[in-house]
């Protein structure tokens, strides 16, 4: 994977500035340069054209989602990316359900059409690390994949296949932003194969 698109999901709402978001973002970007990649962004709170994004998305082998969690979940405006962006891709992210009307036993969500490119999460959180991870906690033990399961899903049904995904935990509490950069540069180089 040589080309990558970095999608930055941080936004300025309530009492979060998306400034942590918007570090690792840079510092994604910055690393990568470094290492060669050819590189593509999109600032998601700034605007965009669905179409040029279906564009920048058939460009990538990769795709880098930065964002924060929200109630749960990816924000809002994340969430809206993905409903016009991937609508927009009909026909070229995806041909349909993976089914036909004619033999609906055909497998639901395998029609999409860009097989072989990868997404990774990287998400910002202000819950603890335990509150994934300890089955008596908040998330069951369930992890935080789990947590995104249907976006996981809205990103396969395209076609594309998960890369490990990055987690940054209290960071309103107990922001550590210089070593969680330190630990998100060790991700990538690990992810994307980056030898020093």
């Amino acid at each position: 994977m040589k080309k990558i698109l970095l999608l930055n999901g941080g936004k300025q709402f309530a009492h979060s500035n998306g400034q942590y978001n918007d570090t690792l973002h840079d510092a994604a970007l910055a690393y990568l340069d470094r290492a060669g990649f050819d590189l593509k962004e999109t600032r998601i709170d700034a605007g965009y054209d669905a179409e040029e994004e279906v564009r920048k998305i058939l460009w990538a082998d990769g795709v880098i989602y930065q964002m924060p969690g929200w109630w749960m979940g990816a924000p809002w405006t994340v969430k809206r990316y993905l409903d016009e962006v991937f609508t927009a891709g009909h026909g070229s992210l995806y041909a349909n359900d993976g089914r036909t009307r004619s033999d609906a036993s055909q497998k639901y969500g395998s029609g999409g059409l860009i097989q072989g490119k990868r997404y990774m999460l990287s998400l910002t959180w202000n819950a603890p690390r335990q509150a994934f991870d300890d089955p008596s906690d908040f998330f069951e033990g369930k992890g935080v994949d789990a947590v995104y399961f249907p976006f996981h899903k809205a990103n396969q049904f395209l076609g594309m296949s998960a890369l490990p995904s990055f987690l940054c935990v209290d960071v309103m509490k107990r922001p550590n932003i210089e070593a969680d950069v330190k630990r998100y540069e060790a991700h990538l180089a690990q992810v994307f194969g980056i030898t020093a």
